[in-house]
């Protein structure tokens, strides 16, 4: 079977699907906190959490081909529109607080560049914080509307470039 230029292997979609659904950062920081226990964990969230949602992602998107692929057609397709908008609503709550801590994500490895140590946010006073979090998440703001080619760099998606 001679093999299309233009087509992911299913090493690549793996790769694309599990950052996207779970990340290297939660493996990295999960056995940095936990030690080689935590394997028992992975196993068991690959099994029950992962692997059925890869699998339910999978036949949406393929079952409805014309739509956007996002949450919320595939609730209005399967049941009512009401229903679609509490999933597009849950969607985008959940994500406030994931949002919130993208600045100190920034914030913290600035303090170790800076000082060399992790006592720069307690140095400052939390009025400065908060004015830095919001520039930083400005900043991000900003950013976006640069287009996806940017949000690409930014977001890593120079990683699943290269793989």
């Amino acid at each position: 079977m001679k093999k299309d230029q233009n087509q992911l292997t299913w090493l690549m979609v793996s790769l694309i699907a599990f950052n996207m659904v779970w990340g290297l950062g939660n493996v990295v920081n999960n056995y940095s906190q936990q030690g080689i226990s935590v394997i028992v964990s992975w196993i068991l969230i690959l099994a029950i959490y992962f692997i059925p949602y890869a699998l339910i992602v999978g036949q949406l998107g393929s079952t409805f081909k014309e739509s956007g692929g996002d949450v919320s057609d595939w609730v209005e397709k399967t049941s009512t529109k009401r229903l679609a908008y509490f999933a597009a609503w849950t969607y985008w709550v959940v994500h406030i607080p994931y949002l919130a801590q993208k600045p100190q994500g920034v914030l913290i490895p600035l303090g170790w560049a800076i000082q060399g140590n992790g006592d720069f946010l307690s140095s400052l006073d939390i009025h400065w914080i908060v004015i830095l979090s919001l520039l930083i998440f400005g900043a991000f703001l900003y950013l976006s509307t640069k287009g996806l080619s940017t949000l690409k760099v930014i977001g890593g998606g120079w990683l699943v470039a290269l793989c």
